[in-house]
């Protein structure tokens, strides 16, 4: 307990420093989002990442709090993820190539033993899924942080419950290094996560929920999942279905996901990070509940007709490539001229 409490603590530190000591060279190299008008270093993801797995390292390696072998092979995975989504942010990879990869990492880590077969297949797609869904969330300032920060601590509870101290203790590490990064990338963000940040925030937290799930009943645990990830699902699905309805390739972005829909309804950047941020902790609580018995199963069943209702709700509304910024008075109208950029994906 009190070594979770340090590790997180540390996690925190150290993530907030790194990211700011690698904000310069990422800026050197060019590792920036420059879905923006001004360019945003990338430098969040590598600090989430290498912070993480350092803590987690250190803990698993003094015998604190060891991990086991099938995390440690989650932990190395999940690296694997982030140098792969380091390398879009970097070269600009084909879309398929990071969600293969990704795929390939969860095949190789998700315990068919507990699963079965059929059950791992479908684990190392919804692995995969997440991950991507979580790369999609980076579009808005702060909102794969929150989200990610959410996820990870309903996830850790869950694993606390089936008395799984090494994941809880990670996902509890991940939750603190990602609040670390968030000093910087609240709006107006001085660095991103980038898709290293994301898919190694989202495969970490899909993986190690499978883990805390894995064995017990398909049906509730498929809605518990969901429950624990539901922001990313409904944006990730928001997304499919807004394009296939506008005849628009679903592999090519635009600025039609959840944080940009709700600011053409007229809400400013933070408050988009903290209505998704609330509805993320939402549907972490009955994920939680559910998994503890807490709660009845319906409560999933509510979680994803909200979901569903927001989706089928925010889908019918226009999308634009640019927002022009809100004007506080009539003096400051002539001062404006410019359009506000918003990042799509």
């Amino acid at each position: 307990m009190l070594y979770g409490i340090a590790a997180a603590a540390a996690a925190l530190l150290l993530s907030a420093v790194l990211t700011a000591l690698l904000r310069v060279p990422a800026l050197r190299l060019g590792v920036v989002d420059r879905r923006r008008q001004r360019p945003v270093p990338l430098s969040g993801g590598v600090a989430v990442a290498v912070v993480t797995c350092l803590v987690a390292a250190v803990g698993d390696e003094s015998g604190v709090v060891p991990l086991g072998s099938g995390v440690v092979e989650t932990v190395v995975a999940a690296g694997c993820v982030a140098v792969l989504g380091l390398a879009a942010d970097v070269r600009r990879l084909r879309w398929w190539v990071p969600l293969a990869g990704t795929a390939v990492a969860a095949a190789l880590v998700v315990p068919y033993g507990e699963t079965g077969v059929v059950g791992g297949a479908l684990a190392v797609v919804w692995i995969a899924g997440v991950a991507g869904a979580f790369r999609g969330l980076d579009h808005a300032d702060g909102l794969a942080g929150s989200v990610g920060v959410v996820a990870a601590f309903g996830a850790a509870a869950c694993a606390a419950v089936e008395l799984m101290e090494g994941i809880a203790v990670l996902l509890s590490v991940l939750a603190a290094a990602l609040a670390g990064f968030l000093l910087h990338n609240w709006h107006p963000a001085r660095a991103g996560l980038g898709a290293g940040g994301s898919l190694f925030t989202g495969f970490l937290v899909a993986s190690a929920a499978v883990y805390a799930r894995a064995g017990q009943g398909i049906g509730t645990g498929a809605g518990v999942l969901f429950a624990l990830t539901a922001v990313a699902c409904a944006d990730a699905a928001l997304v499919v279905l807004g394009r296939r309805l506008a005849r628009w390739p679903v592999t090519r972005g635009r600025p039609d996901h959840l944080g940009h829909r709700l600011r053409r309804l007229g809400l400013a950047p933070r408050a988009v990070t903290m209505l998704l941020g609330a509805g993320a902790l939402g549907g972490t609580a009955v994920g939680v509940g559910v998994h503890t018995g807490a709660v009845s199963g319906e409560a999933l069943l509510w979680t994803g007709a909200v979901a569903a209702v927001v989706v089928l709700a925010l889908v019918r509304l226009p999308v634009t490539l640019v927002f022009r910024p809100r004007q506080r008075s009539s003096d400051a109208s002539s001062q404006v001229t410019g359009q506000l950029r918003v990042r799509s994906g």
